[in-house]
């Protein structure tokens, strides 16, 4: 499989999106598969502006990679801007997007239809030249120019991260500074149908990936051997990074969260991974599974584990309906046996789009420390989670799937196969 990344073309774009055919949904709609990138870009700044006159925003200035890609679809030199933030995109109530960019790179973005103006960035050398007293002034400067020209008298500007030398620059320009940050990952928690699409290719492209290690698992092989296939696949098919080495095997896999290491794989033991793959079109694909090292089969204790984990998934997932609140959702879920309490994933669900995102509802006993009460609405993508694994085991059971929330209930995007054998289940 190869995906043509429509986003990051440097030159054009195809004349006609090829049609793939769409998948089957429970309640006979279906999930989108193929898309426009022109009604991708303006369908995402749509909102983004829609969020910005609820909220009173004269201006938003993105620095986040994230939210940069998801108002224009422009993508550059991403890994080194997450660390480095120093190019950002202004973005008015009206009037042009203007990206301020790393010094002779602008032409990687100027043909998208949502950049109308690029400029050099002011503040490109402050990260590793600690130049942000130097640059502070001018960056405050300019963008205040731009907003009184276009931000309708309005004087609230939203920053979603930058230094505070940044902040104070503008405020010393007279604009009230906010941090945009959760009010525009609130915006993006709704997906278009090019959204959608985009999430569905992706799961594709990482289902592929993990096929390929799924065949690869034997006795002698690494984890890092493993985790390299599934990061080449990824590359291959036109995919940004994984965020995690989420990838364990025998007592690494209890508890949750060892990354991949040196270890060699042997024989009767289970190996367990999470994609936490940004993929083609900068679009999240975040699903788990479980596999068991052959020859031998399962002992009767990882079937245990692993049947306990797919019935967890599967209650809460069944539960997931337009309108049901996330307390609601907390208070329903499955119930935990005691002994797995200490070592359960920290959510229930959490959000899915360019990255794992809002809402996290969490267990009943950790809603009121981790989350914040809303309803699920349709359009909203999330991940439904499950770790079993117990303290003073040796085997832990990682599971998870990538739904939408539909107007009925809910479709899967995740269509991975579970282990039979695992699940004792009959050939």
């Amino acid at each position: 499989m190869s995906i043509v990344d429509f986003d990051n073309l440097t030159d054009h774009e195809p004349d006609s999106i090829p049609v793939i055919p769409s998948a089957p949904m429970a309640n006979g709609d279906s999930i989108p598969t193929a898309f426009d990138p022109r009604q991708l870009r303006a369908g995402r700044l749509q909102r983004l502006r829609a969020m910005m006159v609820e909220q009173g925003y004269a201006a938003v200035v993105l620095f986040d990679p994230n939210n940069q890609r998801y108002a224009t679809g422009s993508r550059n030199m991403f890994g080194y801007f997450l660390r480095n933030s120093t190019r950002y995109i202004y973005v008015p109530i009206e009037g042009p997007v203007i990206l301020f960019e790393y010094p002779g790179s602008a032409h990687v973005s100027t043909w998208l239809e949502t950049i109308d103006e690029a400029r050099t960035s002011k503040v490109v050398w402050s990260a590793v030249n600690q130049r942000d007293n130097l640059s502070s002034d001018p960056f405050g400067i300019e963008i205040a120019e731009l907003v009184k020209e276009h931000g309708r008298g309005g004087l609230k500007v939203g920053l979603d991260r930058c230094t505070l030398n940044l902040a104070r620059s503008l405020e010393a320009q007279g604009l009230d500074v906010f941090d945009c940050m959760q009010d525009t990952l609130h915006c993006r928690r709704i997906k278009t149908p090019e959204e959608v699409a985009c999430l569905a290719q992706s799961m594709a492209a990482s289902e592929a990936a993990v096929a390929e290690v799924e065949a690869a698992i034997k006795p002698g092989i690494t984890e890092n051997e493993l985790f390299a296939i599934m990061y080449g696949n990824v590359i291959k098919q036109g995919g940004e990074f994984i965020e995690t080495r989420l990838l364990s095997s025998g007592p690494r896999t209890n508890p949750w969260f060892n990354e991949a290491s040196d270890r060699v794989i042997r024989p009767g033991e289970l190996v367990a991974l999470d994609t936490d793959t940004i993929g083609c079109h900068g679009y999240y694909s975040d699903f788990s599974r479980t596999f068991h090292v052959g020859p031998s089969r399962p002992s009767d204790y990882q079937r245990s584990l692993y049947r306990m984990a797919w019935e967890q998934v599967h209650h809460n997932m069944n539960l997931l309906k337009p309108g049901l609140s996330y307390r609601e959702l907390a208070e329903q879920a499955w119930k935990i046996p005691e002994r797995f309490l200490d070592r359960r994933y920290p959510s229930i669900i959490h959000g899915v789009g360019m990255h794992g995102e809002t809402p996290l509802v969490a267990h009943h006993m950790d809603f009121d420390r981790f989350s914040k009460d809303g309803v699920l609405e349709p359009g909203m993508v999330v991940s439904v989670e499950s770790y079993i694994g117990e303290v003073g085991a040796a085997d832990g059971v990682k599971l998870e799937e990538e739904v939408l929330i539909t107007e009925t209930g809910f479709a899967k995007l995740s269509r991975y196969p579970f282990n039979d054998d695992l699940l004792a289940r009959e050939f």
